[in-house]
């Protein structure tokens, strides 16, 4: 499964041959804030948009997962069918586990037994999909192509393993992270793989920007082996704040279309508010089919 995974994890000199030059679509995480997303892919499975290069990060790589095998409603379903099941989310999770998010549930029984994903679906698309991680040892991002949706699983559960909720995920001899650690919205990235022009589906409203992360010392005693990540977790506001700011611009200059919520969800990392979940879906949705005309020229 993980042969030769060194080579896989980077952006080679030559990933843009690979990639089509033209659009790329980036979803960014947030937890259960990532329904928002669900209504989005919702939204572009019913109108037949395609994109054939997918990056999500954390839960949206989790969202992005259910868009490149063409499961509408799946992403809407996965998130809220089973709040109510410790296996799913839960403190006996986190004490018997460490994982908040029960990860044997959510990455195996789910998409294998529960609510299957449709991997030929997938396999046939040729669509490009890739999952940021972060290397525990350099705090740096990487962004593994995956190529079938069962076997490179671990992919999708590092990028959603959020530190002091998640394991630490071993691949190939390396801890790996949360990819929102290290680059939360990785628009950059996806430019290098020669999509020049990019949806940006966010979880937050246009204009918010990260403040400095109150849980530092807590998180420097914790990861104390893991300098560089810590590193990479203390100066991650200023990141994404940047990224923010480039995407600003981008709007303007028309390489970017960002899809946003109107204003701050009301939700948290680990809502389980089954009603406020249904209505950030819906705004999702909403909010995607309101910019249908501006996405169809867009996607000229």
């Amino acid at each position: 499964m993980f042969e030769g995974i060194r080579n896989m994890f980077g952006l080679d000199e030559n990933a843009e041959e690979k990639a089509d030059v033209r659009t790329g679509i980036v979803f960014e995480g947030g937890g259960l804030r990532g329904i928002f997303a669900a209504g989005v892919i919702d939204y572009l499975l019913d109108n037949g948009i395609i994109i054939k290069n997918v990056m999500g990060v954390s839960a949206g790589a989790c969202h992005a997962c259910s868009y490149v095998s063409g499961q509408r409603g799946r992403s809407y379903a996965v998130s809220t069918d089973y709040l109510d099941d410790k296996r799913y989310m839960s403190m006996h999770n986190l004490r018997t586990t460490g994982d908040l998010f029960g990860s044997e549930f959510i990455y195996h029984t789910i998409p294998e037994e529960l609510y299957p994903l449709d991997n030929d679906h997938f396999l046939k698309s040729g669509i490009s999909f890739r999952a940021v991680v972060t290397n525990c040892i350099t705090g740096e991002p990487e962004y593994p192509e995956i190529k079938d949706l069962l076997k490179d699983v671990d992919y999708v559960r590092a990028s959603s393993s959020l530190p002091m909720f998640a394991r630490m995920v071993d691949i190939g001899g390396t801890p790996y992270m949360d990819g929102g650690i290290s680059d939360s919205v990785p628009v950059k990235a996806s430019e290098k793989l020669g999509c020049a022009k990019n949806i940006v589906v966010l979880t937050r409203p246009a204009g918010y920007r990260k403040k400095p992360e109150r849980m530092m010392p807590v998180i420097k005693m914790k990861y104390n082996n893991y300098p560089e990540m810590t590193a990479a977790l203390e100066n991650r506001y200023k990141v994404y704040n940047e990224t923010m700011d480039y995407i600003d611009e981008g709007v303007e200059k028309g390489t970017i279309l960002r899809i946003a919520p109107v204003k701050d969800l009301g939700i948290g990392r680990l809502e389980k508010d089954k009603g406020k979940l249904k209505l950030a879906y819906e705004e999702g949705y909403f909010v995607a089919e309101a910019m249908g005309e501006k996405l169809k020229q867009f996607l000229k």
